[in-house]
């Protein structure tokens, strides 16, 4: 285990256990920076922060309190985001749960609504959806989720998958920027996904794909290609270029900063957040990713994908560990962004580690708490 994974994990214990030496747990400490002052982990893990892409589920008696004690002493509010309209009941369900969460606990639970995509073929379809997100931010939402059943799942009668620039979704697309919403966009995959397991460049892919056949792109070659799936979104861009946009995933372009920059640089109105991909920056030019953030460090947003209370037996189940995982999660996220020292990247491959990219704390503060608020009116 690495010097980072053992301090991780016992701050994370220490601090599930209301230890008063939860300051002294981790020590590490950046690199002086021409370009702001350093930040230590301890002064981020202190500092407000916004997790701007998760998940919260169903939740046990209980349950709840002691996730919300977790966000207050980590000093994080969720971005908890519903997703899947091709399942309108359980959708229902997530957009019904995180409304009453963030009316419980609105300095720590925010919310993002969504859309229901069973009703596609009616033609009522897109006033039906702006209804829903009407109610939505009635209910104090603060953005819109579309998720990739737009491009791999969703088809017309003909058999052929909509994609996100179709034309049926501009009134619901226009009625957001009029009205200065945000779109949460999770357009296709990773480029991984349409590789064969053994060629994809991180372990966490393959064992997503291998957990999930059904998206696994090169399974299904029915399904439109990556290079389709981005060219959609890229199009759905230049048609609605007053609508703000928050790429999930690296905007689905993870592979290279490179690519993401230029989609950047072409699109003024597009950020991305880091959820499920920061391995995939890990595993890049350390120098190369770190010029990236320092330039674009108004348009990334700091966002992991994590759930809390989801699965089968998430509302019986016992939150401590799931909390001190969480826990061990931010704080490996922290040392890698604010540090130079070698972080343990297991989710690109057993025993691989990243040198940190030591990010000054101006461009820190902006990833984790500013950008979320500018890019999410209301958050």
């Amino acid at each position: 285990m690495s010097l980072i994974s053992r301090r991780v994990s016992l701050r994370a214990v220490v601090l599930l256990a209301g230890s008063l030496a939860v300051a002294a747990a981790l020590t590490l400490r950046a690199p002086v920076s021409a370009q702001g002052e350093a930040m230590t982990v301890d002064q981020v893990m202190r500092m407000p922060k916004i997790d701007a892409h998760a998940h919260v589920g169903v939740l046990g008696p209980g349950q709840l309190d002691a996730f919300v004690a977790f966000l207050e002493k980590m000093n994080f509010r969720w971005l908890n985001v519903c997703v899947g309209g091709m399942n309108w009941a359980r959708l229902s369900e997530q957009i019904e749960s995180a409304q009453e969460m963030h009316r419980a606990h609105p300095a720590r639970l925010a919310w993002a609504t969504s859309f229901n995509l069973t009703n596609w073929s009616q033609a009522d379809w897109a006033k039906a959806a702006n209804s829903t997100i009407d109610d939505g931010f009635a209910g104090g939402a603060v953005a819109v989720k579309i998720w990739k059943d737009v491009g791999m799942v969703l088809k017309d009668p003909d058999g052929r998958y909509v994609m996100a620039d179709d034309p049926r979704l501009d009134p619901v697309f226009s009625a957001m920027a009029k009205q200065g919403r945000t779109l949460v966009a999770h357009l296709g995959e990773p480029r991984n996904c349409w590789l064969p397991l053994d060629k994809m460049t991180v372990e966490g892919d393959r064992r997503y794909f291998s957990g999930h056949p059904e998206y696994h792109g090169l399974l299904h070659p029915e399904i439109p290609d990556y290079a389709s799936q981005v060219a959609a979104r890229d199009r759905m861009l230049e048609r609605h270029p007053t609508l703000k946009v928050v790429g999930c995933h690296l905007g689905s372009l993870e592979y290279d900063v490179d690519e993401l920059a230029r989609r950047l640089d072409r699109y003024p109105n597009l950020a991305v957040d880091l959820a499920a991909r920061l391995v995939h920056l890990q595993i890049q030019p350390r120098d190369k990713v770190r010029a990236f953030l320092v330039k674009y460090q108004d348009r990334v947003l700091y966002g992991t994908d994590l759930e809390f209370g989801r699965g089968s037996d998430a509302a019986a189940a016992d939150p401590a560990a799931r909390l001190a995982r969480l826990a061990a999660t931010y704080e490996s996220d922290a040392a890698w962004l604010a540090t130079d020292q070698e972080v343990a990247a297991d989710n690109a491959r057993a025993g691989f580690t990243s040198r940190g990219v030591a990010l000054p704390g101006p461009v820190l503060r902006k990833i984790y708490f500013e950008n979320a608020r500018k890019w999410y009116p209301g958050l």
